[in-house]
């Protein structure tokens, strides 16, 4: 009995990895069926979906040849069939490429266009209208509103003012030429500058400069000119006060000392306490027979 049992255990013992070698074997075939069916049912998709495609086109063939011809006579109705047998949706639905447009030309209207009246009505102003811009203003020289219209433009027309840099460099550069000895050429200057630059803050001072000069010149008259002028025209000004000392002087050696005298006593009078009244009290007393 023991050694027919120990047989059989053998036995069990030497099929156990026979076995186990036969059930991976068939795994790995089973895996491969698998996909084979896969692969094949993928095809199988595939054929169906172009067998129905192919159905498709056949249907739209035959559906295309047993339509009837579209009658001459009627282009609206011609017109109408053709975008449907050529509707680009139902190309769309059964996978085909959409049929061409149909090109139809339209005709422009043969009516002109609106006429747009262009005609303006001339009215004429009103005379008390005229009479405001044709009657002089007040105080004008009777040219009226051409001459203040004319003012103005001439007024637009000024050129455009200096560099301030430029014209200080022009100003010293005249005084220099006064100090250097070229008084003839620094007076012309500086009358130049005052007369061109006006509104300058040295345009006074340029007028009392070119009267000192005149007067170095032996041109008394012609620096009574320019002082008068640096009085009339800047009579706030800094140069004021020398400027009617040196007026007072030209009017001594013009023989005019009645005028000197009311100049220095005007200095006098309206500068008290200052060094130029200081001076005309001395002159005064010099002038005095």
């Amino acid at each position: 009995m023991r050694p027919f049992l120990f047989r059989l255990f053998a036995a069990v013992a030497l099929s156990a990895p026979t076995a186990c070698a036969t059930t991976a074997a068939s795994q790995t075939e089973v895996g491969r069926l698998e996909a084979e069916v896969r692969t094949l049912r993928a095809s199988q998709a595939s054929l169906l979906e172009r067998l129905e495609r192919l159905e498709n086109r056949d249907a739209v063939s035959r559906a295309r040849a047993a339509a009837p011809a579209p009658a001459a006579s009627s282009p609206k109705a011609t017109g109408s069939a053709k975008p449907e047998a050529a509707s680009p949706e139902a190309g769309e639905a059964l996978g085909l490429a959409p049929a061409e447009l149909t090109v139809v030309r339209l005709k422009p209207k043969k009516e002109p266009a609106p006429r747009i009246n262009t005609a303006v009505a001339v009215v004429e102003p009103d005379a008390d209208q005229m009479e405001m811009f044709i009657s002089p203003v007040e105080g004008s020289s009777g040219t009226g509103s051409v001459g203040s219209s004319s003012a103005s433009t001439a007024a637009r027309m000024e050129p455009p003012e200096k560099d301030p840099d430029i014209l200080d460099a022009e100003y010293e550069r005249a005084v220099a030429m006064l100090r250097t000895g070229n008084v003839e050429g620094g007076v012309e200057t500086l009358t130049r500058f005052a007369a061109e630059n006006p509104r300058h803050p040295r345009a006074d001072n340029a007028l009392y400069f070119s009267g000192l000069g005149q007067m170095g010149l032996k041109d008394a008259a012609g620096a009574a000119k320019t002082f008068e002028k640096l009085i009339k025209n800047y009579p706030a000004g800094d140069a004021v006060q020398d400027g009617m000392l040196r007026l007072a002087e030209c009017r001594v050696r013009l023989n005019q000392a009645v005028d000197a005298r009311a100049l220095y006593t005007r200095v006098v009078t309206q500068f008290p306490g200052t060094a130029a009244a200081t001076q005309a009290e001395q002159r005064l007393a010099a002038l005095s027979p």
